[in-house]
């Protein structure tokens, strides 16, 4: 999620208040923002997600939340998949999560995410939307 990252270290970086909206038409609008709880490995955690409307009621297209890793060797911070969901085809899909205080990963399901992630900001860098984020996309 290059594009991702590079927003995010143009909007200052992650932080609690965290919470962009990225205005890009013709395209759904993208919002970016901290998650209230952390991640599966209890790192801090991010949404991103296309939001449209059907009926009055928003609706997610798709939204994916991703662990921001920062290594203490210094690498370069990235995310990690955990959830990915779409509302108009009602499907939730957790890959990496906590039950019963017991972490568990779905492998395949997790590549799956990953890959998809890749394809996503792919996308996301063609539409332009690192290009269309300006100060005006922070909210938060």
């Amino acid at each position: 999620m290059k594009t991702i990252l590079e927003i995010l270290q143009k909007a200052g970086g992650w932080r609690h208040s965290l919470y962009l909206k990225i205005e890009n038409p013709p395209y759904m609008a993208l919002v970016i923002e901290a998650t209230p709880e952390p991640g599966p490995l209890g790192l801090p955690a991010i949404s991103v997600a296309h939001y449209g409307e059907r009926n009055g009621d928003l609706m997610r297209d798709p939204e994916m939340c991703f662990e921001v890793v920062r290594p203490l060797n210094g690498a370069a911070v990235s995310l990690d998949a955990y959830f990915w969901r779409n509302d108009y085809v009602a499907v939730e899909q957790w890959s990496r999560r906590i039950v019963d205080g017991h972490y568990i990963a779905l492998p395949a399901l997790h590549a799956q995410h990953e890959s998809f992630a890749a394809m996503w900001d792919t996308s996301l860098s063609r539409q332009g939307f690192l290009k269309a984020f300006t100060d005006k996309s922070i909210r938060g």
